[in-house]
């Protein structure tokens, strides 16, 4: 299968009967039977290793990103286009996977990078065959990002990179990261950091697992120790990595377009989705107590994707989702309401009489905070 034969000058009533005919013949039927229903039937039906098999599929369509050009994996389209392309594939829950690369990475890629660069690294982005992850914060720089003390020193073509990076998701699968260090200790906190993009695969990366409370992992720390990156991985000029970072920060506000509004969501199903599943499992979906508080987080979680909605189209019109309209601001902001909504679904999944009370407790209170 190769890239649909949708161009930036095709209609977009054409470039849709394009993507239906890829449809009907590239998405098993089962799927998209199952999708018509409910993350249940579909999880049946469609495992994540399936997926994972499919997914060549659906990146050598030009489908998943649509509005990057041809040769970094899209379709070269403009936003309308882009935006009947969603309409349609929407309702067949086709996660876009590795959304760090996808976002964040190419942001930076995209807005500071080299022509080069973004052809070495976006098409096996778009192809899900290089995994990305981010390393910004340290054990002292969180909120206070521009405090970071891990160090990149120069040698010849390359730099030797130094430090410790904390909180960092999907560092134990990702090929490559994209790092900030510092490279001149001397000039003001904001001035000294460099952009680069690191392999994860060398000598001088080590990533360990944070273990929660649960006992799961789903963050990590990452100790480097004489990590090499050649000076061609770097983004933007030497000095200049904080203003290509805003590029990032900002990918980070458009991701949460995803997740609940039909294009980054998880495969097994939104944490909602989930969550009903696990109490149909469990037995616990005919208390009516229960289901109305599942249904309450359901109804949050419709709520938060159709407020993703407006921030994607007010993106795609090239406004800031920082700005809602005045009609709007009775909305919570979508990076707080998806916090609340987490931990509404961790305590309502922490509620078994199985689990110690002070787990109980502890999600309980930061659902309330």
């Amino acid at each position: 299968m190769t890239q649909l034969p949708i161009r930036p000058d095709t209609p977009v009533d054409d470039a849709v009967a394009a993507v239906r005919q890829w449809i009907e013949a590239e998405v098993p039927a089962a799927w998209r039977s199952a999708a018509a229903k409910d993350a249940a039937t579909m999880r049946a039906v469609r495992s994540p290793a399936d997926y994972q098999q499919w997914y060549p599929t659906f990146a050598e369509s030009g489908l998943v990103v649509p509005t990057w050009a041809r040769e970094h994996g899209g379709l070269g389209v403009g936003n309308e286009v882009a935006r009947a392309i969603d309409e349609v594939l929407r309702p067949l829950r086709l996660t876009r996977l590795n959304p760090l690369g996808l976002n964040n990475a190419a942001a930076a890629l995209f807005s500071h990078g080299t022509e080069d660069q973004r052809l070495r690294f976006l098409p096996p982005i778009v192809r899900n065959e290089e995994k990305w992850c981010q390393l910004f914060s340290e054990p002292g720089a969180g909120s206070d990002l521009a405090s970071l003390a891990t160090r990149a020193v120069r040698d010849g073509d390359s730099w030797v990179i130094s430090g410790q990076k904390v909180w960092t998701t999907w560092a134990d699968q990702a090929d490559f990261a994209i790092l900030l260090a510092r490279t001149d200790p001397e000039q003001p906190k904001h001035k000294g950091i460099t952009y680069f993009l690191l392999d994860m695969h060398q000598p001088g990366v080590e990533v360990r697992p944070l273990r929660q409370i649960t006992g799961e992992a789903e963050f990590n720390e990452v100790f480097l120790d004489g990590a090499r990156v050649p000076d061609v991985h770097r983004v933007g000029a030497v000095n200049d990595g904080w203003r290509v970072s805003a590029s990032t920060l900002s990918s980070e506000r458009q991701m949460v377009s995803g997740s609940g509004s039909g294009g980054m969501g998880r495969l097994g199903g939104s944490s909602a989705e989930r969550l009903i599943i696990l109490a149909r499992e469990t037995g616990r979906w005919a208390d009516p107590v229960i289901r109305n508080k599942v249904m309450r987080l359901w109804a949050q979680e419709r709520v938060r994707g159709w407020t993703n909605d407006r921030v994607r189209a007010a993106l795609s019109a090239g406004q800031s989702p920082a700005r809602p309209r005045r009609s709007a601001r009775c909305t919570r902001p979508p990076s707080i309401s998806r916090s609340r909504t987490s931990w509404s679904i961790c305590w309502a999944r922490m509620r078994s009489p199985g689990l110690p009370t002070t787990i109980r407790t502890l999600c309980r209170g930061m659902c309330r905070a």
